[in-house]
């Protein structure tokens, strides 16, 4: 069987994901779409819109065939890390193609900029550390580096969040060796961080979510911008557990975290660096809301994606010494959260041959990352009240894969 990966966080899965998802099969002729899923939180540092497992049902019923999870200390990573798990994953399952929207839509564009960059890459770190130095964030000064080596206007934007992602997918191909070719489509329509939903029928996750969590509007109002099943699984979903899942369920937890830590175990917290701990602290204390906590915080040094992420790490307790391991090492194991029939028979046939462990049950298997994997679940459970909670809590260890 000929197999195709995409890498997602589907939060949720929206009409943009499914068109990716069909383009995926045209374009590569794959017999099996093979998903790597973050799992409760995701790369921007938010707790997932609705749970791992509900956007695995979305995924299965919109056509992907297998969908593996992409462990916690890769999915809340700056791009190159969560880049690098994710691609090993694919790896280990045996992916011929992979493919990635992005606002270039050229994949020559991207492997030429990927060669260009790693042919320079003292001088592209030296110039990384300048413009970091100068102010700038860590992503801006990626790309002010790269535009500064290469001189002239006709390079990949990498200030754009799916070309970034893009680059370092096709960057982390190269630096592994891994058999996997790199395709792109144009994204379409509506932009990653779009927050309005529009009068075409594609908007981004961000947009439907804000017009769900931020303007509180009935579930009816996102109906045109996804396909039938995701619109039925969010339905039973608010009508099983009366809400969706964001920061305003978790900020009263950071924020005593925060109040009551000692600067020292906050400096040991992953991502923490340059006294950023104290600016949380200070903040912690006047902000009623996570809203006006990320806007007080926020800098231009500090982007509000990197500080939401410092701050998960900091609700999880998730040390520089736990995730040391994930910036070094390619992913352990394959956990699988659902499969299709035709997902069943593609392990079937290669299972014995996997070069890292697939997990299905996470009561059978033990390692640090899953270590890691039950204690952030866990938390994510806080977010619920009651018997949900409790439901929330046990789900990790009593959950076992989809199969459609």
């Amino acid at each position: 069987m000929k197999t195709a990966g995409v890498i997602v966080e589907y939060n949720p899965f929206h009409n943009g994901h499914l068109y990716h998802l069909n383009e995926t099969r045209k374009v590569t002729g794959a017999d099996v779409v093979v998903a790597v899923m973050s799992g409760s939180f995701l790369q921007r540092g938010e707790p997932a819109f609705v749970d791992k497992w509900s956007r695995t049902r979305m995924a299965l019923q919109n056509g992907v065939d297998i969908v593996i999870e992409l462990p916690y200390v890769y999915a809340t990573q700056k791009a190159e890390i969560f880049a690098k798990g994710a691609i090993s994953l694919l790896s280990s399952i045996g992916v011929d193609e992979l493919c990635f929207g992005s606002e270039s839509g050229s994949i020559h564009e991207i492997q030429n900029t990927v060669a260009f960059v790693d042919s320079h890459e003292k001088e592209y770190n030296e110039r990384i550390k300048y413009f970091m130095s100068e102010g700038n964030s860590y992503p801006k000064a990626t790309s002010l580096a790269f535009q500064s080596l290469q001189g002239h206007e006709d390079v990949l934007d990498l200030s754009q969040p799916n070309n970034i992602l893009g680059f370092q997918y096709v960057r982390a191909i190269h630096a592994q060796n891994v058999p996997i070719r790199p395709t792109t489509i144009l994204r379409t329509k509506a932009g990653y961080h779009d927050q309005e939903l529009t009068d075409t029928k594609i908007a981004s996750a961000t947009g439907i979510r804000n017009e769900l969590l931020s303007k509180g509007s009935p579930l009816e109002s996102i109906q045109a911008y996804v396909p039938e099943p995701t619109y039925n699984e969010l339905q039973q979903y608010k009508e099983t557990y009366s809400t969706f899942h964001g920061w305003h369920k978790l900020y009263h937890l950071l924020r005593y975290k925060l109040l009551t830590a000692s600067p020292v175990k906050l400096a040991s917290i992953y991502e923490a660096e340059e006294g950023l701990e104290n600016r949380l602290i200070t903040m912690a204390k006047t902000a009623p809301t996570f809203q006006d906590f990320m806007v007080a915080v926020k800098t231009k040094r500090y982007t509000w994606t990197r500080i939401q992420r410092f701050a998960l790490h900091i609700l999880t307790e998730t040390t520089k010494e736990e995730m040391r391991p994930a910036l070094e090492d390619r992913a352990p194991y394959l956990r699988l959260l659902g499969m299709s029939g035709i997902g069943r028979s593609y392990l079937n046939e290669i299972k014995n041959s996997l070069p890292v462990p697939l997990v299905s049950n996470i009561n059978q298997f033990n390692h640090p990352f899953l270590t890691t994997e039950r204690r952030v679940n866990q938390v994510y459970a806080l977010g619920f009240t009651g018997k949900h909670q409790e439901e929330f809590l046990m789900k990790e260890y009593k959950t076992s894969p989809i199969i459609l």
